[in-house]
Formats: structure tokens, sequence, C-alpha cells
């Protein structure tokens, strides 16, 4: 005959079948993300089976981009009952439009530095106490 607690799973197993680190598990059941079970009568945490779907959800949306709270966000709604979709939606309208920003960024940058490599050979030449290819470059506009 199975007990209720054989079919539970320690931690040590739940880190080897999710490949998280212990320290890992224990960090999302602080902050609320997962929950034990109960305890055994050692002290071990012990989890249900279904746990270890919820931190693929987690490492996944990790993957995705999402943040711990944003993550949290999402399963408080799921624990309520509800299908969380239309808050995932919202959160990857604002990381689409977060990214969207950061390759702005980024092209801007590139776009410096790719000038300034076209000269170097000629800035390197000019006095400067540590590098005038970089001393010698005008600083963008503020918020380009």
């Amino acid at each position: 005959m199975t007990t209720h607690s054989e079919t539970l799973l320690r931690i040590g197993e739940v880190s080897t079948q999710t490949q998280l680190s212990v320290k890992t598990v224990r960090y999302y059941e602080d902050r609320g993300l997962i929950q034990a079970s109960c305890r055994s009568s050692g002290g071990f945490r012990l989890f249900d089976p279904a746990v270890l779907a919820r931190l693929h959800f987690i490492r996944r949306s990790q993957a995705l981009g999402l943040s711990l709270q944003d993550i949290q966000d999402i399963l408080t709604i799921a624990d309520q009952g509800s299908r969380p979709c239309k808050n995932v939606r919202q959160k990857f309208e604002a990381k689409i439009e977060a990214i969207d920003h950061q390759i702005t960024q980024l092209q801007q940058l590139r776009g410096q530095l790719a000038e300034l490599m076209d000269g170097a050979d000629q800035t390197e030449q000019l006095e400067g106490s540590i590098c005038p290819i970089i001393e010698h470059t005008t600083p963008p506009a503020e918020g380009s």
C-alpha cells in the first residue's frame, strides 16, 4: 500500500527532475511561486509531483523574458481559478515594446561604434592620455 508521503517528492528529487538547484527551488518557495505540500518527520520539504509542471512553466516564462514578479502575478491569477492569458498578453506586449526600444538604442550604438572604427586610424594618432579613439569622441546628444 502506498502512503501519501511516498507519492510526494523531496526537494532533491524536485531539483534533479527539473535541473534546478536545490537553492533555486527553495528560493522559489520563499517567493511564493511554489509551495511544499508538507514536511517529513525529519523536516524535509515534500512536494506534490504537480510542482514539476509549475517549475517548468516558471522556467519557460523566464526564458521568454518575464521577471519573477511577472510570473508570480500570472500564477496568482491561475491559482485563483482564472486563466491568466489576458495578463500574459499584456506583459508580452510591454516586453515587445521594451525590446523594440532596446533594438533602436543598440542600432544607434552600433552606428556610433562603426563611425569611430572608420576614423580610428587617424584618431589614434591624436594626443590623448589613454586612448584618443575614445577621448576624441563627441558624446551622443541626450535622448538619441
